[in-house]
C-alpha cells in the first residue's frame, strides 16, 4: 500500500467521526476567544490581536492532536485588555515587546511588517503594524448549508484603516478558508504591508527536527542576527550554507543552540498559487497552507533557537514562523518602500483611496503515516487542499 492510499484511507475514517461545525465564544489560554468545531477540528480565534491560537485535530490520538502553533508559556498580554503600567513592569516599554508577548500562532502583520521607524515608535505604533495589537470584534456567525461561518474584524484608529476576516469551516472538513479585507479609511493612496505570519512552536517546532516544504525558488539571508546560516547570503531553496561554512538542508528546522535567522524567498513564479506545509517526524500531524500567488510573491522563514535574551523572552524561546505576503523582509514600511523591489518582485504593495482589498488563504490539517518524507505538493481541488507526498527524501 503506497503513501497516498493509506493517506485516503485516514481521511475516510475520520469522516465519519465529523458533526455539524459550530462557532461558539469561549477562552483560549485564558484570553476571549472564538472557537469553531466540526468533530474533526478544532481552530481558536484570539478577539485581542485576532490571532488563530489553535489549530488543532481532534482525533483523541495525543501523536496527532497536538496544536502546532506557538502558545507563550509565560503571562500574555491581551491588547483589548492592555495596562501601560502591567507592561512596563513585566515587558519593559518596547513596543516590539507588546507585540512579542501579546501573540500567539497566527497573526496577520499589517499595515506593516517589521519595527516601526524612530517617529512611528514616538507616535505609539509599534512592531508588526496595528493589526496584531487592536481589539477584534465579531461581526456575525453564518450558516452556509454545511458550513459555518465566523466573521469578526477590528477598526485601526491610528492607521485608518478598516480589517475584517470571514473564517469557514465544513462539516466533513479539516480545513479553514480565510477570506480577508482591508480598507482604506484615508482619502489617499498609501503604500502597505501585508504579510500572514504563521508560528509554530514546541512539542511540534523542534530544531534539527521539524521540515518544511514550500513551494519556493531562490531567496536571502537577513543580516543582524545571530545567525545559523551565513548572513546576507543567497540560498536556493532548499540548500543554504551554515555559518561554519557547510550546506545546509533548509527544509529542517537549523539545530545551531542559541542561534536563529530570517530568510526570505520568491516564490514560484510559475505557479498560480502557492504553498508551504510543516511537519514533526516524531508526530502524525502535518499543517499546510495554501494561498494565491498574485498576493504572495514572498515568504520567509524565520527561526529562533534561544538566542533572544530581551524580555519576555530571555533566552528561553524556541519557535519556526512562515511569513508570506507582499515584502521580502520585516524591515518596516518605510524601508520597504524605500527598497521598492528585491529579486525582480516588489518590496510592498499599494492601497488606493478609500478601497478596499481582498485576499484569501487556506490552512489544512493532516494525518500522516510513521516514515513520512516531506510533501511534494499542496493544492487546491473543489476548494479543499490536497497532498502530494513525495516518495523519499
Amino acid at each position: 500500500m503506497n503513501v497516498a492510499m493509506l493517506l485516503a484511507i485516514l481521511t475516510a475514517l475520520c469522516l465519519g467521526q465529523s458533526r455539524p461545525p459550530t462557532a461558539t465564544d469561549g477562552v483560549f489560554q485564558g484570553r476571549k476567544a472564538w472557537i469553531l468545531e466540526n468533530g474533526l477540528i478544532r481552530v481558536s480565534v484570539l478577539a485581542g490581536g485576532g490571532h488563530i491560537g489553535e489549530a488543532r485535530l481532534t482525533t483523541g490520538d495525543p501523536k496527532k492532536d497536538l496544536n502546532p502553533m506557538r502558545v507563550p508559556h509565560y503571562p500574555t498580554i491581551d491588547p483589548h485588555a492592555y495596562d501601560p503600567a502591567r507592561h512596563d513592569a513585566i515587558y519593559g516599554d518596547n513596543a516590539a515587546r507588546w507585540l512579542m508577548s501579546g501573540y500567539m500562532g497566527h497573526l496577520v502583520c499589517f499595515p506593516s511588517y517589521g519595527p516601526p521607524s524612530e517617529a512611528e515608535a514616538k507616535a505609539g505604533l509599534g512592531g508588526h503594524g496595528e493589526a496584531p495589537i487592536s481589539e477584534w470584534k465579531k461581526m456575525a456567525i453564518e450558516t452556509r448549508g454545511e458550513a459555518i461561518v465566523l466573521r469578526y474584524g477590528a477598526d485601526l484608529k491610528k492607521t485608518q484603516f478598516r480589517m475584517e476576516r470571514a473564517i469557514t469551516l465544513g462539516r466533513n472538513s479539516r480545513h479553514i478558508r480565510v477570506e480577508e479585507w482591508v480598507e482604506n479609511l484615508a482619502p489617499f493612496d498609501r503604500p502597505i504591508n501585508w504579510m500572514q505570519h504563521a508560528t509554530f512552536g514546541p512539542p511540534f517546532a523542534e530544531p534539527g527536527k521539524t521540515a518544511m516544504d514550500v513551494s519556493a525558488t531562490r531567496g536571502h539571508v537577513s543580516g543582524g542576527r545571530v545567525a545559523s546560516l551565513v548572513p546576507e547570503s543567497d540560498v536556493y531553496w532548499p540548500r543554504g550554507q551554515t555559518a561554519d561554512g557547510q550546506q545546509a538542508d533548509l527544509r529542517v528546522f537549523q539545530p545551531k543552540a542559541n542561534s536563529g535567522v530570517y530568510y526570505t524567498m520568491r516564490t514560484d513564479p510559475a505557479r498560480a498559487e502557492q504553498f508551504f506545509s510543516m511537519y514533526h517526524p516524531g508526530f502524525r500531524v502535518l499543517i499546510g497552507y495554501v494561498f494565491p500567488a498574485a498576493d504572495n510573491p514572498w515568504i520567509a522563514d524565520w527561526q529562533e533557537n534561544r538566542s533572544s535574551k530581551a524580555r519576555p523572552w530571555n533566552g528561553q524561546v524556541i519557535a519556526r514562523g512562515i511569513e508570506f505576503g507582499s515584502s521580502p523582509f520585516d524591515e518596516g514600511l518605510r524601508k520597504s518602500v524605500q527598497r521598492g523591489s528585491f529579486l525582480g518582485a516588489p518590496a510592498y504593495r499599494w492601497i488606493g483611496a478609500r478601497e478596499r482589498l481582498r485576499t484569501e488563504w487556506t490552512l489544512g490539517l493532516f494525518e500522516i503515516p510513521e516514515g513520512f518524507a516531506g510533501v511534494k505538493d499542496l493544492r487546491l481541488a473543489n476548494g479543499a487542499p490536497v497532498m502530494t507526498p513525495r516518495n523519499g527524501r
